[in-house]
C-alpha cells in the first residue's frame, strides 16, 4: 500500500508539471490559492507510544508508517478548511491487570487499526507559494484492538453463480473516541496546480482510562483545482 502511494504521488507530480507547462502562457500566477479546492495524498509516520491506565494496565504501540488523504477549501490565501483521514496499523503489546488481584496479568500481542477523521482549520502565515502554517482540528478516532470479543459466527447462503458460499466473521474490541489535534508545518506550491506539505502533528484521543497522545510526521503531495 505504501509503495503504491509513493508511485501515485510521483504520478501526480509529473502529470501536474506537464499540465502546468502546457498552460503556462495562459496562467502564470503562483500562490493563487484563495477560492479554490485542493486535495492531497498523505504519508504519515506515527511515533511509538506507551499508555498506562489507573489500574496499572499498560499498552506499548510501535512506530508505524501509515497513509491518508485530505480535501480542503481555501477560503482565502491564508485560511483553509478541510477534512483529513489518516490510517495506520501499529503492532502493540498490552499487559492487562485484572480487577481481581488473585488473577495473574494477561499479555496480548496484536496489530491495532487506528483510523482518524479530523475537521481542520489551517492558517497559512504568508500569502506566498512558500509559507509556514499552523493547524487545529477535532473529530473522531476509532481504535480497533483486533482482539475478538465474542465467538466467531458462520453464515451460508446460495449464490446463483457460485453456489453455496459460507463466510465466518467476528467482532473485536473497538473504541470510537473524540479526538483533537494541533500541528505546524510548511507548504510549498511548485506551480499554480501542484504543491507539497511537510508537518508535525499531535493528536489527543479521549478514552475511558484517560487520554492517548500520538505524535505524527506527515508528507503530503496534492493538487489545487
Amino acid at each position: 500500500m505504501i509503495k503504491r502511494l509513493f508511485l501515485l504521488l510521483l504520478l501526480v507530480s509529473l502529470s501536474s508539471s506537464v499540465f502546468a507547462q502546457r498552460f503556462h502562457k495562459q496562467n502564470n500566477s503562483y500562490g493563487d490559492r484563495d477560492g479554490r479546492w485542493e486535495a492531497t495524498l498523505v504519508l504519515a509516520y506515527q511515533n511509538s507510544i506507551t499508555g498506562t491506565t489507573e489500574g496499572g494496565s499498560v499498552i506499548d504501540a510501535d512506530s508505524v508508517l501509515g497513509w491518508g488523504l485530505t480535501v480542503g477549501w481555501n477560503w482565502t490565501s491564508h485560511l483553509n478548511f478541510g477534512y483529513r483521514l489518516t490510517v495506520n496499523s501499529p503492532d502493540y503489546v498490552a499487559t492487562i491487570i485484572p480487577e481481581d488481584t488473585a488473577l495473574p496479568p494477561q499479555t496480548l500481542a496484536y496489530q491495532m487499526t487506528k483510523v482518524s477523521h479530523q475537521l481542520n482549520t489551517i492558517y497559512n502565515i504568508l500569502d506566498k507559494p512558500f509559507t509556514p502554517y499552523i493547524q487545529a482540528g477535532l473529530g473522531m478516532t476509532s481504535l480497533d484492538s483486533n482482539v475478538p470479543d465474542s465467538a466467531p459466527t458462520t453464515g451460508c447462503w446460495y449464490d446463483p453463480w457460485w453456489g453455496y458460499i459460507c463466510d465466518t466473521t467476528w467482532s473485536t474490541y473497538k473504541k470510537y473516541a473524540f479526538s483533537y489535534n494541533l500541528g505546524v508545518g510548511v507548504r510549498w506550491e511548485v506551480n499554480n496546480f501542484l504543491f507539497f506539505k511537510g508537518g508535525y502533528n499531535k493528536e489527543w484521543v479521549d478514552v475511558d482510562s484517560g487520554t492517548l497522545d500520538f505524535d505524527m510526521f506527515t508528507l503530503e503531495g496534492g493538487l489545487i483545482f
